[in-house]
């Protein structure tokens, strides 16, 4: 059986070799003896005060030091997380803990974890506005001159959106919202490692990354702070990062986010190089089945294309093509048990019975335009099959 071709990068990534690499000495099992044995196995806890202790919380700080020159940050700004979750759920709550419940603002776009946590502090006091989109899954900069013109205590908007890929002006948004007297945010998962992020020039208060987006591994991630931003910790405990986050460090997944960071400015090269023309060959190839490409009069990112093909149901077409061999999902792989369609297509006013078909393709390092090409055989093949089933059903 061949080997199943993976096309949906935006869902996660494989751990790179390199950064693999350099996560082993930090499991501290399996390595005795050899060249990998002895002192190279680092087991400390990066809270003692022993030799193992001392060297694990350096490998934590050289990592701090990675994830914050990969966005322009400075490492006392790099409050290390879990992931992208726990990390937008500090952004807000945390924030929120220290202001008086007022607005709060988010796109109707963002992921289910800003739309919760956001959901959670309406319910605790707060007032939630949903900033509209355009049909091209770009921010509506009318609406959100309105949210603004209501002053706001808190504005969270993404930099990219994980479905369709569409980019926004977050350096703008955070822009206004200080001019409006409040704090910025911006989850920055998905475009970190497929475009250009820089804390500093985007302007905002508090940016979210992740490791395994950006072919590091699960299980870390990391919230960007202003040090001007007080943060109430989501866990109360012994006080590590900087006391806003309790809890031992996950040492061998910080140390590969770390790694994964220091790889990012060749691989970027390489995404803007090639990801765009592969995604154009895709959706060349989607047109001609007559496909809808959703926000493709949008900036985007260079590995995403989602897309639908009109009378087809997405779930079905997914698992058809899982079965021929290609991983693609049908939307965002946090929300995919939901029958549901995708939030961000009704946002953008995307009618029901064509957001039943969507379907996301993206993109990674390793996918060639003869993969591509495979894709669209299978697609084509699978179309036509379940047409004719739905034909002789109609009889």
């Amino acid at each position: 059986m061949e080997e199943p071709i993976y096309l949906d990068h935006n869902a996660t990534t494989p751990v790179a070799d390199e950064v693999w690499r350099q996560m082993l000495p930090y499991f501290g099992a399996g390595m005795s003896g050899g060249a990998a044995g002895g002192r190279s196995r680092q087991y400390g806890n990066p809270s003692s005060r022993h030799g193992f202790g001392r060297a694990a919380r350096q490998a934590v700080e050289e990592a701090r030091e990675k994830v914050a020159a990969a966005v322009g940050a400075h490492p006392s700004q790099v409050v290390f997380t879990s992931g992208g979750t726990e990390a937008n759920n500090l952004a807000l709550k945390g924030a929120a803990a220290w202001l008086k419940p007022g607005t709060l603002a988010v796109s109707r776009i963002e992921h289910p974890c800003v739309t919760r946590p956001a959901k959670d502090l309406r319910r605790q006091g707060w007032k939630l506005r949903e900033i509209a989109v355009d049909a091209e899954c770009r921010l509506d900069l009318d609406d959100l001159e309105r949210t603004l013109a209501e002053s706001p205590a808190l504005v969270s908007v993404m930099l990219a959106n994980n479905e369709t890929g569409a980019l926004q002006d977050v350096a703008a948004v955070a822009d206004k919202a200080r001019r409006a007297g409040a704090l910025a945010h911006t989850d920055a998962v998905q475009a970190l490692g497929k475009m250009a992020v820089d804390f500093r020039a985007l302007g905002v208060d508090m940016m979210t990354l992740s490791a395994h987006k950006i072919y590091g591994p699960k299980g870390a991630g990391a919230l960007i702070v202003d040090k001007r931003v007080e943060l109430a910790p989501l866990l109360s405990g012994g006080g590590q990062e900087w006391g806003i986050r309790s809890g031992t460090e996950n040492v061998p997944a910080i140390v590969g986010f770390g790694a994964a960071c220091e790889l990012l400015p060749g691989r970027l090269a390489r995404v803007l190089q090639e990801g765009t023309g592969l995604r154009d060959r895709l959706e060349a190839g989607l047109k001609k089945m007559g496909a809808a490409i959703f926000a493709a009069g949008a900036e985007r990112l260079p590995n995403t294309s989602f897309f639908a093909l009109p009378s087809v149901e997405g779930e079905t077409l997914v698992m058809a093509l899982d079965r021929a061999g290609f991983a693609v999902a049908s939307g965002a792989a946090c929300s995919s048990a939901s029958s549901e369609i995708s939030p961000v297509l009704a946002a953008m006013g995307v009618e029901p019975s064509l957001a039943k078909g969507a379907v996301r393709v993206s993109l990674g390092q390793e996918n060639t335009a003869a993969q591509v090409d495979a894709f669209l055989a299978a697609l084509g093949g699978e179309l036509s099959r379940l047409r004719s089933m739905a034909a002789v059903m109609a009889v």
